[in-house]
Formats: structure tokens, sequence, C-alpha cells
């Protein structure tokens, strides 16, 4: 994962993501990746849900 956290207390997921950051641009170069978690991932051992999260913007440069 890439600048995501969570927690979970009981039923309600909080996530956190700091917009500040970047990690370079998208595979497609189109935009900036914030955060991404990579792909779906579980919120908990003990939970069925999974979550799939990408926050990205666009690029300001051209390509």
């Amino acid at each position: 994962m890439k600048n995501v956290e969570w927690t979970l207390d009981g039923d309600i997921l909080t996530i956190r993501v700091d917009l500040r950051q970047s990690f370079g641009p998208s595979s497609s170069g189109k935009t900036i990746i914030v955060a991404s978690t990579e792909g779906n991932v579980p919120i908990h051992p003990d939970r069925p849900e999974k979550i799939g999260l990408n926050i990205y913007r666009p690029r300001s440069e051209p390509r």
C-alpha cells in the first residue's frame, strides 16, 4: 500500500490519506498517484470486506 492507513472501530472504517504526498505518474502517465491500496485488500482478517482504493490527480506538466 502507498499512503493509506485505516482503523476499524466496530463497524466504522476510518481511512487516512495524506493528500500532500505523491508517488509519481500512473502507468498511463496521465495522472499522478497520491495513494493506493494497490489492489483489493482485506480491511481486517476477521471480516469479509475488502477495500480497493486509488487516489490521483491530473498531471500538471505536459507528457
